[in-house]
C-alpha cells in the first residue's frame, strides 16, 4: 500500500471507488471540510495539506521502490528534453485514456513505443533499450545491453533473454510451428545467432538483411527477447514434467506449448505476471471495464535533471463503447485520447474544451489515401478477373473520380487529391506519383471503358459485361468508417455518369479478409497506404504482392507468404515487377540503389493504378487535458512508422501545475 494512502487527510484518485477526479490534475482534491459527529470542521491546515499533496509523488515512489542508483542501468538513456523543445517534467500522476474492447489494451504496446532501437521524431534509428547497435553491410549485427539493465520484476536483463526467443521459442517447433518469424530469414535462412558474454549479442546473415532494424522499430515489436527466468518455468526443456502437467491442468490447456504461449503475452498484455521492460505494465486482465498500468520502476530513462522516467505513475485504460469516444472526450472522461477519433468528431470535441480543460490537437495523418479502392485482380469471377487486369479499365475508374468534391466534402477542403501514394513529408516523394491518372476526366474515362469493349448499355445508360450481367462493381467494405462509406456515396454518382454501378456491402473486417482470401471479392474499399511517410531505409514491401492482406492480390500475396503452398503465382508481368523489385532491396543496404528501388515501385504504382486512391491528408484528432505538458501540438499521424504517437515519447508527458500553484 502506498504511503499517501494511508493518510487521513488526502484522498487517493479511485475513480472506480470514488467517482470522477479533478478532470486536469489526476488527483481529488482534499476536502476543505469533513463531517465529524455530526459537526463540519476545518480538516488540516491547507498550507500542509497542499506541500503534502505536493510531495505525494515521491513518497509514492520512495514507499514502494528501491533506490533509484538501484533501479537504473549503470549507463541509463539521458534524454535531452531541451534538445526535443520540451520542459523537465514533474513525476507522479495517471492518466486516463480509453479503448473500445479489452483486447486493444494491446495498444499501449505502440503508444508506449519501447524498442530495442526506435525511431526518433525525424523519423532516425537511434538505439533505446539497447546501449549501442553496430550493422556491418546489413549482415552482421551486434547489440550491446545497457549494463544493469532489469526487467520490472528486478531481474536482470541479459543475452540470455535474447537467447532464450531465439533458441526455446522461435527455432522450438512446439511454440513456433511455422519457424522464425519471416523478417528474420533471407533466402529462407536463418541468422547465425552468438552470445558474445552477458551483454553483447551477434546476428549475421551471409547475404544483407536491410528490413531486420526498420522491423524491430515497427509499431508492432517483435520481441526478439524473452524474460527467461520467469517463462522457463513453463517450457519442457526447463521445467520439471510434474510441475508443468499440474500448471496444464490448472491452466486448462491441451499441453505445455499452449500453456507457454498463453502466458508469453508480450504485445497482448494479457500476463500481469510477465515481466517487461515497457513504462507501464498491465495489473489486471480480462474481464474488466478498466485496465490499470502503474510504471515500471526499472524503466531504462532519466531526463537531464536525473529523474526517471516514466513521469505518469499510471495509466488507466477504460473500456467503452467506440461510438461514445467523441461524446466521453467532450464530458471530460479522458485525459489523452486519440485511437477511435476521426475527423468527424471534431465539432463536438472543439464544443467541450473551455468547460472540461482539454484542447483538441489536429495532427496531419501520413496514409497514402483516406479512401482506396482496391479491385482484386486474384478475383474467382472469370470476367471480373479480366476486367481487374486490364490497366485501361482502372484507369478509367480513377479518371472518373471527381476528387475536388470528395475533398470539400470529407475533408472541408483540407485534403490533398490524388494516388495512393507517399505524402509530401516524406523524402521519396514526387507530385507526379500523386497525379498520374488521378484527375477528374469523364470523357477520357469513358473512352477507356469503351476501348475496353464495355460499349454495351441498359436502359438505364449502365454499361454491360461481356456476358451480359450489369456493370455493377460490388464494394465491399468492413463498415467501421463513416467517411468512408459517405465518400463510396459520392464515388457511386461519380462512376453512374460513365455508366458504371457501384453497390456498397459493408461487414465485419473478419469477414471481409476472408472472402478476399478466398477470391470472392471483386472490389474492396479502405485506407490506403500505411508506410505513407517512408525514408528509403524502410522496407517497400507493402508495394509489392508479397502479403496476403492487401485486398488488390491476395492470393499472390499468399503464395509470396507460404512459399508456393497455397494462393496463386504472379502471372502478370507489371506486378511481378514489384516483387523483383522489393527483392532487390532486400538484397542491399545501399541507401542510394534503395531509393532508386522505392522510385521505380511507386511509379509502378501510379501507371497501373493497382490501388485507386482519392483524397489524402484527413486530420486526427488528439484530445488532451490541457495541463498535461510535453504532447506536441501539431506532429505527423500514422500507423507505421510513427506508431500513432509512440515517436513522441508518452513517457515524458506529465501534469503541469494548475493556475493557483503556478500563481503560489
Amino acid at each position: 500500500m502506498r504511503l499517501w494512502r494511508r493518510s487521513p487527510f488526502l484522498l487517493p484518485r479511485d475513480r472506480a471507488r470514488d467517482g470522477p477526479a479533478h478532470p486536469d490534475t489526476g488527483r481529488l482534491d482534499p476536502p476543505r471540510h469533513e463531517k465529524h459527529g455530526g459537526f463540519r470542521v476545518r480538516s488540516c491546515i491547507p498550507i500542509v495539506a497542499a506541500a503534502l499533496l505536493a510531495l505525494l509523488p515521491a513518497l509514492a515512489r520512495a514507499a514502494d521502490e528501491p533506490p533509484a542508483a538501484e533501479r537504473l542501468p549503470s549507463e541509463p538513456l539521458v534524454v535531452d528534453l531541451a534538445a526535443e523543445g520540451r520542459q523537465v517534467g514533474k513525476p507522479g500522476g495517471e492518466i486516463v485514456t480509453l479503448v473500445a474492447k479489452p483486447r486493444d489494451i494491446r495498444y499501449i504496446s505502440a503508444y508506449a513505443y519501447t524498442r530495442l532501437v526506435g525511431y526518433d521524431a525525424k523519423l532516425t534509428l537511434r538505439p533505446d533499450l539497447l546501449a549501442r547497435f553496430e550493422a556491418q553491410d546489413d549482415k552482421v549485427f551486434t547489440f550491446t545491453l545497457r549494463a544493469g539493465h532489469r526487467w520490472s520484476d528486478g531481474q536482470p536483463f541479459t543475452a540470455e533473454d535474447f537467447r532464450y526467443w531465439w533458441e526455446d521459442v522461435a527455432l522450438n517447433k512446439d511454440l513456433s510451428p511455422s519457424g522464425p518469424p519471416e523478417f528474420m530469414l533471407v533466402d529462407g535462412q536463418p541468422p547465425r545467432f552468438e552470445v558474445l558474454d552477458p551483454l553483447h549479442v551477434r546476428y549475421t546473415w551471409e547475404k544483407p538483411n536491410p528490413r531486420f532494424l526498420p522491423e524491430l522499430a515497427s509499431p508492432r515489436d517483435p520481441f526478439i527477447y524473452r524474460p527467461a527466468h520467469y517463462l522457463k518455468q513453463f517450457h519442457a526443456r526447463y521445467a520439471p514434467k510434474k510441475d508443468l502437467d499440474a500448471a496444464v491442468k490448472q491452466q486448462k490447456v491441451k499441453g505445455w506449448a499452449a500453456l507457454h504461449n498463453r502466458l508469453d503475452g508480450m504485445f497482448e498484455q494479457t500476463n500481469p505476471d510477465l515481466p517487461t521492460l515497457q513504462p507501464w505494465r498491465v495489473t489486471n486482465t480480462a474481464p474488466a471495464a478498466r485496465f490499470v498500468f502503474v510504471r515500471n520502476p526499472y524503466y531504462h530513462r532519466v531526463d537531464s535533471q536525473g529523474q526517471q522516467l516514466p513521469y505518469l505513475d499510471r495509466v488507466l485504460m477504460d473500456v467503452a463503447a467506440g461510438g461514445l469516444f467523441a461524446a466521453k472526450a467532450n464530458a471530460g472522461e479522458a485525459d489523452l485520447l486519440f485511437r477511435g477519433l476521426t475527423m468527424e468528431d471534431i465539432p463536438i470535441l472543439r464544443e467541450g474544451e473551455q468547460a472540461k480543460g482539454y484542447r483538441t490537437h489536429l495532427w496531419p495523418t501520413a496514409r497514402g489515401s483516406e479512401i482506396a479502392l482496391y479491385p482484386n485482380l486474384t478475383t474467382a469471377d472469370p470476367v471480373w478477373r479480366k476486367l481487374n487486369r486490364d490497366v485501361r479499365f482502372r484507369r478509367a475508374l480513377s479518371l472518373a473520380i471527381d476528387r475536388r468534391t470528395l475533398n470539400n466534402a470529407l475533408l472541408f477542403g483540407l485534403g490533398t487529391e490524388g494516388n495512393d501514394t507517399v505524402v509530401e513529408g516524406s523524402p521519396l516523394y514526387k507530385p507526379e506519383y500523386r497525379t498520374l491518372y488521378a484527375g477528374y476526366d469523364p470523357d477520357e474515362a469513358s473512352r477507356l471503358l469503351d476501348a475496353v469493349g464495355l460499349t454495351q448499355r441498359n436502359g438505364a445508360g449502365i454499361r454491360l459485361l461481356p456476358d451480359g450481367r450489369e456493370l455493377e462493381i460490388v464494394v465491399e467494405t468492413d463498415g467501421e468508417s463513416l467517411l468512408l462509406t459517405d465518400g463510396l456515396t459520392l464515388i457511386a454518382e461519380f462512376w453512374r455518369e460513365v455508366g458504371v454501378k457501384l453497390f456498397v456491402k459493408p461487414q465485419d473486417r473478419t469477414v471481409l479478409r476472408n472472402r478476399a482470401y478466398a477470391g470472392l471479392t471483386t472490389m474492396a474499399a479502405a485506407q490506403g497506404l500505411d508506410l505513407a511517410i517512408p525514408t528509403a531505409e524502410m522496407p517497400p514491401d507493402e508495394l509489392a504482392p508479397v502479403h496476403q492482406d492487401s485486398y488488390a492480390w491476395p492470393k499472390w500475396g499468399q503464395f509470396a507468404e507460404t512459399k508456393g503452398r497455397e494462393g496463386e503465382p504472379c502471372d502478370l508481368p507489371e506486378a511481378k515487377a514489384l516483387i523483383d523489385l522489393n527483392a532487390q532491396w532486400m538484397e542491399t543496404g545501399d541507401a542510394a540503389l534503395q531509393a532508386r528501388i522505392w522510385g521505380e515501385m511507386l511509379q509502378n504504382r501510379a501507371e497501373n493504378q493497382w490501388v485507386i486512391g482519392t483524397v489524402s491528408g484527413a486530420l486526427q484528432p488528439v484530445v488532451a487535458k490541457t495541463r498535461l505538458l510535453n504532447l506536441p501540438d501539431k506532429a505527423t499521424y500514422s500507423w507505421k512508422p510513427t506508431a500513432m504517437i509512440g515517436v513522441y515519447r508518452m513517457d515524458e508527458f506529465f501534469w503541469g501545475p494548475d493556475r493557483k500553484e503556478a500563481a503560489r
